[in-house]
């Protein structure tokens, strides 16, 4: 159990106050995350990794010389926004460019690509690279869909240590390719893990038994196996990531044997001693290991093996110095380093460019007091119902689906809140709103929701009282906008199995005469029953793809909450 903590839902925030204080030597922190303290060398790649919290030393442990000039931290187990993505890119930069780079998981994969559209389209070359190491998630058939646990350190390293050496930003990408094309692991776990605030763990291996091919995100394993021995556990995770091993790996290997948050250093040293002599007994040499906590689970019973098989270029990479507040090695005395920077000077280098608020007409903005009491509404509706979605999310996922959808819809009720008093019209309300949305969830469904109603913010607009024709063009600008972002189809078992037919019906009963009210009761009892019919899909996308066959009689999370979302707009709307 996760047992120190004030406020639950001040978790992150509070442990990273906690982290820079203890570190403010070393670490600057910004609006998303932490840099170095000292700014990035002029001329230098910057490296930003990052992810959700509950994995720590991952990711800002790792932010100092020979490693990450920066890193995006998300509240547990949920990525972070783009926002904050870019926040800490543009605090990282050094003026070559910036590699932002993740694990592979769809919430990681959407923010920190729309951070890179965004960085670029300030002026800031940007580039991203998802980590795809977990053999047990996906078929080497589709090695692209695989997510991305203790590999990351390896890859990060390499990247890091190849943008110390001078490379461009290209090769610094392709440092971080090459790194993770020649990684691989496996995890097992012997009991789950326990959000801060919760009394249950998020999943539970039985008596006797441990979970084979886990997630670091609170995702049980794909099997159930008995028990083993410290010596049999070996022989599963070598054997396993061996049979995985890159065409032409070559003989030396940089090993990492991970814990992932109870299992104790002595344990791990014991299970380390029979690897270590099953891969010499393969042939292999093995460079410089590393064996302890390095991307941990809260306090998931568990650990993992990584590989990377080398070559010159990547043993380089991997044995080069670095000093972090979790991680060193060797001195980096003969590194070059940018000048010491002030917390203010961090945080402002961090700043996006700013706009001039638009006020919106007078129907508009009449209007948009309806539109902040709606937003109110959902909000509540969220913070009633955080339970049962976290509930339905943990069957085959990580189960922050509901905290994440209270921490969106309630940042979105606070900006549509300033947004009506500074006298903007219902688009400009639904827009703000949208943007607050995606910043503060994190996320899939934070980054999702959030783009989809800045679209339908956006075709509502600040003039007009939009007309029931207009709604539902408005929410085929949503639609059109989550097609583009998440890459899911209907049938996928995700939100989108419910918003289609959603959008359907609206349309159909708005075109065939019937008013707003009525045309959006009648599309909201389609989503609802959409939302309950997914209880006979396997998830093809996102974290429960892996543990499909376990969601099957359980409906989608997502499509449920958006059920629950417009159920509580019909209460809102007048014909």
């Amino acid at each position: 159990m996760t047992r120190l903590h004030d406020d639950p839902a001040r978790f992150t925030e509070d442990a990273l106050a906690g982290f820079l204080d203890a570190h403010a030597g070393r670490v600057r922190g910004v609006p998303g995350g932490v840099v170095r303290a000292r700014a990035t060398r002029e001329g230098k790649v910057a490296v930003v990794v990052g992810g959700g919290s509950g994995h720590y030393p991952a990711f800002c442990g790792v932010v100092g010389p020979g490693y990450a000039d920066g890193a995006v931290v998300g509240n547990v187990f949920t990525s972070p926004s783009a926002s904050e993505a870019a926040s800490v890119a543009r605090a990282a930069d050094g003026g070559a460019g910036v590699l932002l780079t993740t694990g592979n998981y769809a919430g990681d994969v959407m923010n920190f690509g729309l951070a890179v559209e965004h960085l670029r389209g300030e002026g800031l070359r940007a580039a991203y690279v998802a980590v795809t190491d977990d053999v047990a998630s996906a078929s080497a058939q589709e090695i692209t869909k695989r997510r991305g646990i203790a590999g990351d350190v390896t890859v990060f390293k390499c990247a890091s240590a190849a943008a110390e050496e001078g490379l461009d930003l290209d090769g610094v990408v392709a440092a971080a390719h090459h790194a993770n094309d020649r990684t691989r692991s496996l995890g097992v776990a012997f009991s789950g893990c326990t959000m801060p605030g919760a009394d249950e763990p998020l999943f539970t291996v039985p008596d006797g038994s441990m979970s084979l091919g886990l997630g670091i995100h609170g995702e049980p394993g794909v099997s159930d196996e008995r028990m083993p021995t410290a010596a049999e556990l070996a022989k599963t995770l070598v054997d396993g990531v061996l049979a995985e091993a890159p065409e032409s790996g070559g003989e030396r290997v940089a090993v990492v044997l991970n814990g992932l948050g109870t299992v104790k250093y002595e344990e791990l040293f014991v299970l380390w001693r029979t690897v270590a002599g099953l891969l010499r007994d393969a042939g292999l040499h093995v460079v410089e290991p590393e064996v302890g906590e390095l991307v941990t689970s809260l306090d998931m019973g568990g650990v993992s093996l990584t590989l990377m098989w080398l070559d010159d270029d990547l043993e380089r990479w991997w044995r080069a110095a670095a000093d972090t507040p979790a991680y060193r090695k060797g001195s980096v005395a003969d590194l070059e380093q940018g000048p010491e920077r002030s917390a203010d000077d961090a945080a402002a280098a961090a700043e996006a460019p700013t706009g001039q608020v638009q006020p919106g007409s007078q129907a508009s903005r009449a209007l948009a007091a309806d539109v902040v009491a709606a937003v109110e509404a959902v909000a509540a509706r969220m913070a009633e119902a955080e339970e049962e979605l976290g509930r339905i999310d943990a069957v085959a996922g990580d189960g922050d689906h509901g905290r994440g959808m209270v921490r969106g819809t309630g940042a979105a009720r606070e900006a549509a809140q300033r947004a009506e008093q500074e006298g903007r019209g219902a688009g400009g309300v639904l827009r703000a709103a949208g943007g607050a949305w995606a910043d503060r969830a994190g996320g899939t469904s934070g980054v999702l929701w959030g783009a989809a109603v800045t679209a339908v913010g956006t075709r509502v607009g600040d003039e007009d009282v939009p007309t029931a024709a207009d709604v539902a063009d408005a929410v085929d600008a949503g639609m059109d906008t989550l097609l583009r972002l998440g890459g899911a189809s209907v049938g996928d078992k995700t939100m989108l199995d419910a918003v289609e037919p959603f959008r359907t019906t609206l349309r159909e009963r708005v075109e065939a005469g019937d008013d707003l009210a009525t045309a959006w009761a009648t599309a909201t009892g389609a989503a609802e029953e959409a939302a309950q019919q997914t209880a006979d899909l396997r998830p093809q996308v996102g974290r429960a793809r892996p543990l499909a066959e376990r969601s099957v009689g359980t409906p989608d999370a997502g499509a449920t909450s958006f059920g629950m979302v417009v159920r509580t707009l019909a209460g809102h709307l007048r014909g």
